[in-house]
């Protein structure tokens, strides 16, 4: 009786695994109706999506004010994410594969943006901020910010990262390898070799 009982749990956890892979391309097109979707991996989907970047106050951690579209608006390619400094699932997974990143890197990490919005700005003071980058040893071009909580929601909506509560924030890392070029989106723990993939050539050129 015992075995029947494993086995019939083991079937169940494969159909809703199968289930879960399956719909992910169409969950994911309806959060992006204009996106471009493959599976990259078994945790990962890559998406490339036009977003357009507001123009929207924000305060880094250095404690200047800065609009978003001016810190983001130069040649250099950006790579974007939404994090919150008392997160203790998500943030810190996605934190670190920023500073493997960083690392990977090199000397060429002075020629990425690496930029990471608070989602929860009334905590995410620019002085606790400072210090969670300093915790990942961000180096001069990762960059944390701040601001008002409708500044912060408007960002999360232009990138369509906004669920409602920092609880369900869910990991989801944004490309843009030129000024001109669409973003890639990767849903899921995206790692720094991905990272490094999606750069590579633009990072290269210069």
């Amino acid at each position: 009786m015992h075995s029947r009982t494993k086995l019939l749990a083991t079937v169940l956890l494969g159909t809703t695994a199968a289930l879960s892979f399956a719909l992910a391309p169409a969950l994911a097109h309806d959060a992006d109706a204009h996106a471009h979707h493959h599976m990259t991996g078994p945790e990962t989907m890559r998406s490339v999506v036009d977003y357009a970047v507001p123009e929207l106050k924000l305060v880094r951690d250095d404690g200047k004010a800065v609009d978003l579209r001016s810190e983001i608006g130069d040649a250099q390619p950006v790579v974007l994410n939404f994090v919150y400094t008392t997160c203790t699932s998500v943030c810190p997974l996605t934190s670190q594969t920023f500073a493997d990143l960083q690392r990977r890197l090199g000397a060429a990490s002075e020629r990425v943006n690496l930029i990471s919005i608070s989602i929860d700005p009334e905590q995410d003071t620019p002085a606790r901020l400072h210090e969670y980058a300093r915790k990942f040893g961000a180096g001069p071009q990762w960059h944390f910010y701040t601001g008002t909580l409708a500044a912060s929601v408007a960002a999360q909506r232009a990138f369509n990262v906004y669920r409602g509560s920092k609880m369900d924030h869910a990991p989801v890392t944004l490309v843009r390898t030129a000024r001109s070029a669409r973003w890639t989106r990767i849903d899921g723990f995206a790692t720094a070799d991905q990272l490094l993939a999606e750069l590579r050539d633009s990072v290269a050129a210069r």
